[in-house]
């Protein structure tokens, strides 16, 4: 299994226009940060986890030439609005790309995108096939993804587990049944967004409490925002066993 991390920021971690913050004025490329998304390149199948608004500019920087399938934790829309971008997969492919989702996030992107699920569509819009799921394991294509559900504040979202790889995003809470599922996992990448505490995410030393409680043997910190710092700084700070993420970052499993 490729890992690639496509993006490892959230919208206030993104450069701002006019923005003289100490993040946006670095040099090192690791502090550019689009919005956290994920690419799996596993056994010749090419899967993305979630497609924010960054993701035509993420695909084109990897050089993404085949997509089979697009999994979705939930449904806001820094994770969601890159969708329209498969299209030109469905040029190259001919086929549908099946969508993985909650039925929540499904509802979500018929709404969002009516014009791909309309009767009459126009040329050329995106062609999805939706997939419902539930918190039960099931596969794509042959390969096999566990759902492990947390909470982002009251929002159920959903992570996923492939193989020896798990993948949380957008969460400030696991319950101890829905953890069970990631021991033993070897590389971990997961939410830390910044110092201090947070409605709705975990905060570094929340991140690095959970890492450490799992025992991967690598973690990653992604969906960061500026409000951490700089990547050089708080990777002084951390075990080595965890790093900080940064777009682009391959890891093989």
């Amino acid at each position: 299994m490729l890992i690639t991390l496509l993006g490892t920021g959230t919208s206030s971690g993104v450069p701002l226009i006019g923005c003289t913050c100490e993040v946006c004025r670095s040099v090192d490329f690791r502090d550019k940060r689009l919005r956290t998304s994920v690419h799996l390149a596993i056994d010749g199948r090419s899967f993305v986890i979630d497609t924010g608004p960054d993701f035509r500019q993420q695909v084109l920087r990897l050089n993404l030439q085949q997509l089979d399938a697009v999994l979705f934790t939930h449904e806001h829309k820094d994770h969601t609005a890159g969708l329209d971008e498969i299209r030109a997969y469905n040029f190259r492919s001919g086929k549908d790309i099946p969508v993985y989702g909650r039925p929540t996030v499904l509802a979500q992107l018929q709404r969002e995108f009516a014009y791909v699920f309309a009767e009459k569509k126009y040329p050329g819009t995106p062609s999805v096939q939706l997939n419902d799921l539930a918190n039960e394991p099931f596969d794509v294509l042959g390969v096999r993804f566990t759902p492990i559900e947390v909470m982002h504040h009251k929002l159920p979202v959903y992570g996923f587990r492939v193989g020896d790889f798990t993948y949380l995003t957008d969460l400030n809470y696991i319950s101890d049944e829905e953890l069970t599922k990631v021991y033993g996992t070897k590389v971990l990448v997961l939410d830390a967004l910044q110092r201090l505490p947070h409605i709705s995410h975990f905060t570094l030393d929340q991140a690095v409490a959970l890492a450490n409680r799992v025992g991967a043997d690598r973690t990653y910190f992604v969906h960061i925002s500026h409000k951490l710092g700089l990547h050089r700084e708080v990777e002084e700070e951390l075990p080595p066993h965890i790093r900080l993420g940064y777009d682009g970052l391959q890891i093989t499993l």
